[in-house]
């Protein structure tokens, strides 16, 4: 299983980081799906226990092996990388902040990403690179206009989505700096990630409606669709690429997600699409692209 796993390592940089970007969207394609049939927190704290319980057979002697102090910087980094990103994004949609401005705040993810590298000393970016992000998010902006508003959240809840970004950002670069010896499999990354995740989105739900599962098809579709596509693809994909290069291009990718999750629900839920998608996506492509030729494949932080 993790001479499969491996495999991906051997592939093409830009094949992964798309497939990344097709299975990062398709968590936002599944929140669509499950809001109607269940909470979010529910549906999240299913999708970490259905992912950890399947990998437990496969790390579970890799975990018994591993050190405790790295067992303990790996489940600091799955809370931010995952707790901390999906918890803000989501609360913050819960609390009325628009679906829409709240993605376009997790999509200042490669600026909030660069901007904490740079900060910490472990990476520069030229011109070209800074220009590539600005480029990138003027096309998602592009893209995001139409479904973009204000709505009627308190002032605070605004910033969850922000906190949420930086989460993602800081355990990004924090996991890239980890020297390669130190650093557990990609499989067992997830498993620590998930095994937290379950936890404390096991402990929300407490609050609320109970951990118990929904009793319906639509309800155990949106697990298995955020499990597989989202986590075990989505976040899988993520770490696998970051591996092959620097958290800013890696980050700088999902500029495209917006416009493949507009395009997604267009044919999956009939959704309003526009020519400005397009025009978005091309925009952002530009923006992609410079980032991507301002840095080699290889190049990145710490020591891989």
């Amino acid at each position: 299983m993790l001479a499969r796993v491996a495999s991906p390592m051997l592939l093409p940089l830009p094949l992964l980081e798309a497939a990344m970007v097709v299975t990062w969207s398709s968590g936002f394609i599944g929140a669509r799906y499950s809001i109607d049939h269940a909470p979010a927190f529910l549906v999240v704290f299913w999708r970490c226990l259905v992912v950890a319980a399947v990998l437990t057979p496969w790390v579970w002697r890799e975990l018994r092996r591993t050190p405790l102090p790295l067992l303990g910087k790996q489940a600091s980094i799955g809370f931010l990388a995952m707790t901390g990103y999906l918890g803000g994004v989501i609360q913050g949609i819960a609390l009325g902040v628009p679906a829409g401005l709240a993605a376009l705040i997790a999509d200042l993810l490669p600026i909030g990403t660069a901007v904490i590298a740079i900060g910490l000393g472990q990476q520069q970016l030229s011109a070209r690179a800074w220009a590539g992000l600005g480029i990138g998010l003027v096309g998602v902006i592009i893209v995001t206009q139409e479904v973009l508003g204000i709505g009627n959240a308190p002032l605070w809840a605004y910033g969850l989505p922000l906190l949420g970004m930086l989460s993602l950002a800081v355990a990004s670069v924090w996991q890239k700096t980890a020297p390669k010896a130190k650093r557990v499999s990609m499989l067992a990354t997830l498993w620590i990630q998930c095994f937290v995740a379950t936890l404390c989105f096991g402990v929300a739900c407490s609050f609320d409606t109970g951990v118990a599962p929904v009793a319906s098809t639509g309800f155990a579709a949106s697990v298995i669709w955020t499990a597989l596509l989202s986590t075990l693809g989505g976040y899988g994909l993520y770490w696998i690429c970051l591996q092959r290069s620097s958290p800013t291009r890696v980050a700088s990718v999902l500029y495209f997600s917006p416009a493949v999750t507009i395009i997604w629900a267009w044919i999956s839920f009939g959704e309003p699409f526009s020519w400005s998608i397009i025009l978005g996506l091309c925009v952002s492509a530009v923006g992609v692209s410079m980032v991507i030729r301002s840095e080699p494949e290889r190049r990145g932080l710490g020591r891989s």
